[in-house]
């Protein structure tokens, strides 16, 4: 028998915000991409097509922005830490997984980002 999951992925959210821990990264906001993909209960919504079984996507959106918009941050892992730990408050989210990407940081050589990503469950 082959594993399913359902989930839901919210692609390249983008926020200004205070992260880092140079001087210039405590005073100056810097563009940061996010995504978040959250697994739900098995064929929750497809299976039944009632709204009752949804997670709304504006309320996962609501939930990132709110915990990014909690300036400033000093690291990436703590933020997606602090995002991860919000939606899996969000009913019926059994799994989520954020990718943070900070595009300007201060290494000495090409880079297009840095990505930090990890994967929490729901306890249970």
């Amino acid at each position: 028998m082959q594993n399913s999951s359902d989930h839901i992925s919210l692609k390249g959210l983008r926020f200004h915000t205070l992260v880092g821990l140079l001087p210039h990264e405590k005073t100056v906001p810097q563009p940061l991409e996010l995504d978040l993909t959250v697994w739900l209960p098995l064929r929750s919504v497809g299976a039944t097509d009632s709204p009752s079984q949804l997670v709304d996507y504006r309320d996962l959106y609501a939930v990132v922005a709110d915990a990014v918009g909690t300036s400033p941050h000093k690291l990436l892992e703590a933020l997606c830490e602090r995002i991860a730990e919000r939606v899996l408050a969000v009913p019926k989210v059994r799994r989520v997984r954020v990718a943070a990407r900070k595009p300007h940081v201060p290494i000495p050589g090409p880079l297009d980002y840095v990505e930090v990503v990890i994967e929490r469950d729901a306890a249970t």
